[in-house]
């Protein structure tokens, strides 16, 4: 996974986090599930990247 890629997925995560805690907060049920949206989005970047760096070590 390029750095780049990762940095913006890792960033993406904790946004979601904020954005879910917020949500808790003030009992925004929008921002609560637009916040856990963003967080499986992130984690999905990072399987795809994961599953592309596996594959490049494999053709190595």
């Amino acid at each position: 996974m390029s750095l780049e890629d990762r940095v913006k997925a890792t960033a993406k995560n904790i946004e979601g986090k904020v954005q879910e805690a917020v949500g808790n907060i003030t009992g925004d049920r929008q921002a609560l599930a637009e916040g856990k949206a963003k967080q499986v989005e992130a984690q999905g970047s990072h399987v795809v990247e994961d599953i592309k760096d596996n594959l490049k070590k494999a053709l190595d």
